[in-house]
Parts: structure tokens; sequence; C-alpha cells
């Protein structure tokens, strides 16, 4: 009797084993098959998010405001020039702070430092936090342009600050190195539309009209042609894809080691507001925007209404994307500076761009639009951590429509191992059930064993 029912249970142990072989095979398999590149997903189109406080200084006026910028808090100051319009700021939310010069004031200034004689190397902004124009002049101005220009500013009751800066105000363009562009090395942009044709937005200043563009050094690889720009007094270009389609991932912007940003909507940013840039030469960055409404004056031609950031940027990373919490915000235009010191970056603001060209920017369409889900690899912002160390120089490709599939890595090992999606708990069924097998099989050799030296025992003496 006892031996039947340990036969009983060598069999059940065997069943078990077995079906745990099969289970946890099936479920490795159907683990793999959700890690492989999935089938494209929805994509649409976005119109402009307003910046935060926009409403705010809507309604107030430019006579009674000098620009918003969001605080360290994390919440929207506006700056004002009287008390009532400080209270009609707080009743809405924001934190108001009272200051002498009205956008008014502030734009009669720009538009003298506009009207008077070019003098490349400088470029100037709205700095909100300080109430001021800020005049920077590069190492390539001379002391006489810079004694005028300083005069100039002396007459304007204190609405303008003047400064050094060191380097030089160049476009990011590298025409040493023809990777991209016949005209050049750049970065691609974003992806936009007519709604039959696709196209990249990307810098003006990378090539005029006509410049073909290829995707790899030796120029086999066509990506397309530029069919439209503007450079300067704006800086931005239009390249048709050769075959009139961006392919999958048109709504991605890969930030490099595989990893990519998924792009929702475009938007305009605020002053304090962290961003991301990516581009070619020196990959994944990020920093904060400084001012808006830039004007620089390169040596090619003076360019307008730009975002200003303390982003790094090198050669080879013009026409490259910025961006926030997945928001297009602005392609590489040009600075001062490298990523080994740091400096000072521009951008062409994407909304007038698309403005200027009549096109729609190609997002990700709503999550569970289409019954799908957002596509594995792609997130709304890279970690923080990721920003911080350079990516590896020609590894971002941004507007690049090959499939991403980083995401982030640093999972916990027992997230990964309990997450049904992963092979880990497939793994643990087959690695357990083979162990199950091999004990029985261990164990019913063994008692085997005993068995015949118990027969054969009783004949020995």
């Amino acid at each position: 009797m006892r031996h039947a029912r340990r036969r009983i249970v060598r069999r059940v142990t065997r069943l078990a084993a077995v079906g745990g072989l099969l289970l946890g095979t099936v479920m490795v398999t159907r683990a793999v098959a959700s890690e492989s590149p999935a089938a494209p997903g929805p994509r649409g189109t976005a119109g402009a998010l307003a910046a935060p406080a926009a409403p705010l200084l809507d309604r107030l006026g430019t006579a009674r405001t000098a620009g918003s910028w969001i605080g360290d808090d994390g919440r929207p100051v506006v700056a004002v020039t009287d008390r009532r319009a400080a209270a009609e700021v707080r009743a809405a939310g924001a934190a108001p702070k009272v200051v002498r010069h009205s956008t008014v004031d502030l734009e009669s200034a720009t538009a003298a430092l506009r009207a008077a004689p070019r003098v490349p190397g400088t470029a100037w902004a709205v700095d909100y936090r300080a109430n001021e124009v800020v005049v920077r002049g590069d190492s390539t101005v001379s002391a006489a342009d810079w004694s005028r220009m300083t005069d100039l500013a002396d007459g304007m009751d204190g609405a303008v600050r003047m400064e050094r800066a060191e380097g030089a105000f160049t476009t990011r363009l590298n025409g040493a190195r023809q990777i991209l562009s016949t005209a050049g090395r750049c970065s691609a942009g974003f992806n936009v539309t007519d709604g039959g044709r696709d196209f990249i937005l990307t810098a003006g200043h990378c090539g005029p009209t006509g410049s073909v563009w290829f995707a790899d050094s030796r120029g086999r690889q066509q990506v397309g042609r530029t069919v439209r720009g503007s450079f300067p007094g704006d800086d931005f270009s239009l390249v048709a894809y050769a075959d009139g389609r961006a392919g999958d991932g048109a709504d991605v912007v890969a930030v490099g080691a595989g990893r990519g940003v998924r792009i929702t909507g475009l938007g305009d940013p605020a002053v304090g507001q962290r961003v991301f840039r990516s581009g070619s030469t020196t990959g994944l960055r990020d920093g904060r925007v400084t001012a808006l409404d830039a004007t620089v004056n390169y040596p090619e031609g003076t360019v307008s209404g730009l975002i200003e950031t303390d982003v790094c940027a090198e050669p080879g990373d013009s026409g490259g994307p910025l961006f926030a919490e997945g928001i297009a915000l602005g392609v590489t235009s040009g600075g001062s500076g490298d990523c080994a010191a740091g400096g000072t970056t521009f951008f062409q603001p994407v909304t007038e761009a698309l403005d200027a060209l009549g096109l729609d920017l190609i997002v990700s369409a709503p999550r569970g639009a289409g019954g799908q889900d957002q596509r594995a690899g792609a997130s709304a912002e890279p970690s923080a951590a990721a920003t911080r160390g350079a990516v590896a120089p020609g590894a971002a490709t941004p507007g690049s429509t090959a499939p991403v599939d980083g995401g982030v890595r640093a999972t916990a090992l027992l997230s990964r191992l309990s997450d049904p999606r992963n092979v880990g708990p497939g793994l643990l069924i087959v690695a357990g059930s083979l162990v199950a097998l091999v004990a029985s099989r261990w164990i019913r050799a063994e008692q085997d064993r005993r068995s015949y030296q118990r027969h054969y025992s009783a004949t020995w003496g």
C-alpha cells in the first residue's frame, strides 16, 4: 500500500513538472513577443499649447505687465507695474512681482537696438526676472562697436544691461563633415505634415532650398531635399522626404542609446522651464529657458524671436529638437560655448515655424486612441540622470524613424520578475519544473538502489 502511494506521488510530481514546463515556455514566448518592436501606434497632429501665464498677461495688457517665468517653487511669476495688477495676479493663483519697466518699455528698447546699425557678434533678449533687456557682445565685437552700443543703452532709462560673452555667437553647422546634408552636418528636428506628405523641420541655416540630405556619409541613403526655408530673419527649413512619408516612429525623437521620446504636442516655453535638447554631435542635454524673443546677429545675418537657454550645443547639433514633457518647443539655431565649458544656445520656436509654413506637427495620438496604448520604448520625458552624462557623439539622430527600444532600464529586479509581461516569471516556472523532474527521477533511482540492496543483502550471510 505504501509503495502504491509513493508511485502516485511520483506520477503527480512528474505531471506537475511537465505542466510547469509547458506553462513556463508559453509565458516566456509571449513575453519575448511583447518585447519585440511593436506595430506603429496611431499618430496625429496637435495645436499649440499656451504658456502657463499667457491668459493672465493677455488680460492685464502689456502696459501693466512685463513678462512671466516659472519660480523656484514651480509657480508662475508675473511681473506687474502696479499694486492693483499684483492683486489680480495673486487672485489668479500666480505670484506677482512689481517692477519698474513694462512690456511696452522693454519692447521699445529692443526696437531701438534693432533699428541701430547691425553689429555681428551681438545678441539681446529680455530678462524678465531682472526687468531688463540684456545685450551681449562676443569676442568678435570691436571696442568701438561695443562703445557705440553702450552709448545707445545709456539713453534707455536703465532698461538695458550690457554684458560681454566668451566665445562667439555662431550657427551650429559643421561644414567640414558632410554627414546629413550636402550643405554640411546638421540634426533633424521634428516630423511635420501637410496631410498628404511628411517633412523634417530643421534649421534654416543648414542649407538653402534644393539641398539634398542623406542618412549616411557616403551619400547612398537619400533622406530628402530642402524645399522651403527662412534664414536669416527666422531659422527654419523644410526637408521633404524622398518617398513622401516619415515612416514608423514619426512621433518619436531619438535621444541616443536606442532610446526615444514620444512627442505628444507643441507649445511655447516659459522662462525658467526645464528643457531638453538632442543633437547628432553631443546627444541629449538639458537646462533652463533663460529668455524669450531673443535676437542674435550671426555673421550670416540677424535672427529674431528666438528662445534663449543655458543648454549647451556644438557644431552639428543645428536643427535638433528642443522639448519638455513630450512637448515640441524649438529647433537648434546657434549660440556660444560648448558642452565642456557650457554656453548659451538659441532655438527657433516650432510654433512660429509651423505657422509660417502652414503645416502640422506629427504627434502621438492620445493614450488609448484607436484601441492602442503608447508603444514600448518611448517615454514622455528622459530621466534626469540620463541627461547629465553625454550621449556618445553620433548616437542621437533626432527625428529618426527607426524603432527605439530603451525606456527606463533601471527597473528593480523584483518588479521585473513579478511583471507578467517579462520573461522572469516564465523562466522561474521552467526552472522549478526542471528541478522537480530531476528530483523525482533522483528519488526514484535512490529508492530503487536501496530496494536492490535490501533484496540482495538478505542472501549475503
